[in-house]
């Protein structure tokens, strides 16, 4: 009798591994945000996405390390491997020609993602002049936020439509300082600005800045 080697298919496990990743970061989201960084454990977290802790520790590594996931799931909207810049909004973007209605669309969609992780990315920049895991997570953060608005600010430039004289570290850093998430803390937290009012106005004051 001939043995008939049956093909493994591990897209099951693989969706398993995925909704269990999915409800660790969304547990720890919410303590994360109730209960603050250093009062949140692991075992709590565990707990709450009903998983072991040791399998917790084995995907995450760390609490800091589970705090930059919670981040990246809540400014992407969703744990879909699809980067936010090959998304369809972003992509509409790049195809638009005109500069200013360009900086309207990547204003409005950085707004809509900071008003999602608003809360973990003020969590991660406090939190990490009381504990030291956090400074590494806040330091790729800005690492990240600063190449983004390189690669935004270049393609702006390349319209040819900001103002003459204008380079491309003034255009990075323009967007760079209007776009931290402290500017968003102080409007809309703390002054109670509509999202949309507050992305109206970084519209109109990027545009002042950059454009003639």
């Amino acid at each position: 009798m001939v043995e008939v080697k049956r093909h493994y298919d591990a897209s099951g496990r693989r969706q398993q591994a995925r909704t269990r990743r999915r409800a660790v970061v969304l547990a720890a989201k919410e303590l994360f945000e109730r209960d603050g960084f250093r009062a949140t454990t692991l075992a709590a977290v565990a707990e709450r996405a009903d998983v072991s802790v040791k399998g917790l520790y084995k995907s995450f590594g760390s609490k800091a390390a589970l705090a930059k996931a919670v981040f990246d799931v809540v400014i992407a909207g969703d744990d879909e491997p699809e980067r936010v810049v090959d998304r369809p909004e972003q992509q509409a973007m790049f195809a638009e020609p005109d500069v200013r209605r360009k900086i309207e669309m990547f204003i409005h969609g950085l707004a809509q993602r900071q008003e999602r992780s608003a809360k973990v990315q003020i969590l991660i920049r406090d939190g990490r002049h009381v504990d030291d895991s956090l400074v590494p997570v806040w330091r790729q953060l800005s690492d990240e936020g600063m190449t983004g608005m390189a690669i935004i600010g270049r393609h702006f430039l390349d319209t040819g439509q900001l103002r003459p004289g204008v380079e491309l570290d003034e255009v990075r850093d323009v967007l760079w300082n209007y776009l931290a998430i402290d500017t968003y803390e102080r409007l809309v937290l703390e002054r109670e600005w509509t999202p949309d009012r507050y992305a109206n106005w970084l519209t109109r004051t990027v545009i002042a800045a950059l454009c003639s």
